[in-house]
């Protein structure tokens, strides 16, 4: 309850962080909540069980949207505008028209992309890290777990399930 929360918010994004952020925002007394997606629901992230819980607490979820500018007022945030997206040959476009959406608060859950500067020579499995049963990298003295490991799942839960393992590896390899 101590969590500060604008009467109006704003959340950008399709998953499950997206949805759950705005829900809570709902419980901690926003007055208004939106959720804007940039492609339509049914290539959103989260599940349309999620979509529905967050329209029965009241949020309000607009598809095709894409911020362009945030706009302030006496140093605070006072609006989005966004702009009104499509598909055309398989990519995603603006098509020039925008919609502004008063706001204070805006919140972003639009996910993440494993950077792997500075470890350049880690092995990877499809896109995310490689590791094995204990979390352990293909670099010495390296663990990783979550959504960025290989097995991992976008999932907290899962996530540190992940840690706590790898730190139980660490200790391991600590005190031999």
């Amino acid at each position: 309850a101590d969590v500060p929360v604008g009467r109006r918010v704003v959340v950008i994004g399709g998953g499950m962080t997206a949805i759950d952020a705005a829900i809570q925002s709902k419980l901690l007394g926003a007055e208004e909540v939106t959720i804007c997606y940039r492609r339509g629901k049914d290539n959103m992230n989260a599940s349309e069980y999620e979509q529905d819980l967050a329209s029965s607490h009241g949020v309000l979820i607009r598809h095709w949207l894409k911020p362009k500018e945030i706009s302030h007022k006496n140093g605070h945030v006072s609006a989005i505008e966004l702009e009104y997206t499509h598909i055309e040959d398989g990519a995603l476009k603006g098509n020039g028209h925008t919609l502004t959406i008063a706001c204070d608060q805006i919140l972003t859950a639009i996910g993440q992309k494993l950077d792997v500067t500075g470890f350049e020579t880690i092995r990877l499995d499809g896109g995310k890290i490689a590791v094995d049963a204990e979390g352990r990298t293909s670099l010495s003295g390296v663990w990783a777990g979550g959504d960025c490991a290989a097995g991992g799942e976008d999932l907290t839960v899962s996530a540190a399930a992940m840690g706590r393992d790898a730190a139980e590896s660490i200790n391991r390899a600590l005190m031999a």
